[in-house]
């Protein structure tokens, strides 16, 4: 991509951020969604839950990229917090969407690349799943379809639209992984349940890498999976945590505590989702770090 000026979303979390670094070190223009009053030339202000945005900050962008979201795994789900989890990738995607489409066309973003996750497509078991699957049952599948519908007015209105369906990011700086390395650090880590369900991972070096090309590639549109092209099992991923930190795992969380510590969001831990990306390896992407122990090496 030739220097372009491009706003991100939600550039101070653990994707946003890394993606916001990546581009600006090479020298395009970032231009940042922040809640509050902007104290920056960079800055636009936002309201994701209400649904607004300052649509002049995004005129003359050539990309608006949306990784804003409450964390999913960040509380438990009640009623209230899963509210919260759906206006803020909802609402936030629809005022976005809304936004770039009533721009005029000479200063309209051309690509508008937006966050979903590979909760579309809800339990699969050893069932592998590519784009072409439909989407699942529960909460997570149906936030993500609703997720996805909320940026038809971008489409519907000739800008290139991209969802990213990401899968578990392997890093240290936050999400599930963060979590993991001080427990296996610790020698406290282990299996999660019996361990044979499927996680679809992601170094976060591929997955800023993965953006980028979806942004760069002009043809590119509709979903694509941004999962490691070899899923495993959270059992391997126990063992490899093991061997890669030279520390025991011998622990094991049963179900059932699980689903008394977590709630409802036990379904997405002890769910298995076996994801691929096979638009994305068709789309000519390569992955630097394509298997569990390079990912978790690559994070350290």
């Amino acid at each position: 991509m030739e220097r372009s000026r491009i706003a991100v979303a939600g550039a101070s979390g653990l994707i946003g951020g890394a993606l916001a670094r990546s581009l600006a070190a090479d020298g395009h223009e970032v231009v940042r969604l922040v809640r509050g009053a902007p104290r920056a030339v960079d800055e636009v202000q936002w309201d994701p839950e209400r649904g607004s945005v300052d649509a002049e900050g995004l005129a003359g962008c050539d990309a608006v990229v949306n990784l804003a979201g409450a964390g999913v795994g960040d509380h438990r789900w009640t009623a209230a917090y899963k509210g919260r989890i759906r206006a803020s990738r909802v609402r936030g995607t629809t005022a976005l969407a809304e936004a770039v489409a009533a721009l005029p066309r000479d200063v309209r973003p051309r690509v508008l690349l937006n966050g979903s996750a590979t909760g579309y497509y809800g339990e699969t078991g050893d069932r592998t799943v590519d784009e072409d699957a439909p989407p699942g049952a529960g909460f997570l599948p149906r936030l993500c379809v609703e997720w996805e519908a909320a940026a038809a007015p971008a489409r519907e209105a000739g800008v290139r639209t991209v969802f990213a369906r990401t899968g578990l990011v392997v890093a240290r700086g936050g999400g599930a992984w963060g979590r993991l390395f001080p427990l296996f650090r610790a020698g406290l880590g282990g299996r999660l349940g019996d361990g044979r369900q499927y996680w679809s991972f992601i170094a976060l070096h591929d997955e800023v890498a993965a953006l980028r090309h979806l942004l760069d590639a002009e043809g590119l549109s509709g979903p694509f999976n941004l999962t490691a092209p070899y899923p495993v099992t959270n059992r391997e991923i126990t063992e490899a945590m093991a061997r890669v930190l030279h520390r025991p795992a011998v622990f094991a969380v049963p179900a059932p505590v699980l689903r008394t510590v977590l709630g409802e969001m036990a379904g997405d831990v002890l769910g298995s989702a076996r994801v691929v990306p096979a638009r994305l390896l068709e789309s000519g992407f390569r992955f630097a770090f394509p298997r569990i122990e390079g990912a978790v090496r690559a994070a350290l």
